[in-house]
């Protein structure tokens, strides 16, 4: 969930005519309601008139800061794994590594996806949903983004293995896949019925599969 765009970005804020801060802070701002409306709407339905209405804003100084509407794509993906890491990855690092911070993950993941983040729930199924069959830039970096969250939970399981909390002969991919699976299957429940037990049925589900994982 890395991206270099330092340089892109005090260009954008040059043709703006911002300072470097306040060319971030605007920034930042679209990207929040871009990563909003995407959320619910999809990527495809992110445009510059649109934004620049939710706004208050003019297209001018939108273009300023995104040439085109993949480059507001691709920092919108950028920004929703910032997102991700603040609220998901970073208050799990205080965990003793283990079963406890691979459940504190799953917790703060969870979390984040039924009412932390944001409108539309899991920001990445659904921009995944548009563009699984869809080659090109977006897809590879909502692929990249993706794999590396999948591989977290696979790591952290193969840990506690070796520090004997699980099961050495359990299979820590398929039992990776099962718990995102889960995990999944709630968000889309609870975005299709507007009924938050699917994450209640989700937490118990996960809870079941690392307790037949457990030593």
């Amino acid at each position: 969930m890395e991206w270099n765009g330092t340089v892109t970005a005090v260009a954008e804020t040059a043709r703006a005519g911002e300072s470097p801060r306040q060319g971030e802070r605007t920034r930042r701002r679209i990207l929040a309601r871009a990563a909003d409306i995407a959320s619910v709407e999809g990527l495809e339905g992110l445009t510059i008139g649109r934004l620049a209405a939710d706004l208050n804003c003019s297209k001018s100084g939108l273009f300023a800061h995104f040439g085109s509407k993949e480059e507001l794509q691709l920092a919108t993906v950028v920004y929703a794994s910032e997102q991700f890491k603040s609220k998901v990855l970073a208050p799990s690092h205080a965990v003793p590594r283990g079963r406890a911070r691979l459940e504190a993950l799953l917790d703060t993941w969870m979390r984040h996806i039924e009412s932390d983040g944001f409108p539309g729930g899991c920001f990445f199924a659904a921009a995944a949903h548009e563009f699984d069959g869809r080659p090109g830039p977006v897809r590879d970096r909502l692929a990249t983004a993706m794999k590396w969250w999948f591989e977290t939970l696979r790591d952290e399981f193969r840990h506690a293995q070796q520090i004997g909390e699980f099961r050495a002969e359990v299979d820590a991919v398929q039992i990776t896949f099962k718990i995102h699976a889960m995990a999944m299957e709630a968000n889309w429940g609870c975005q299709m019925y507007k009924d938050p037990v699917w994450f209640l049925r989700g937490r118990q589900g996960i809870q079941e599969f690392l307790n037949q994982a457990a030593a």
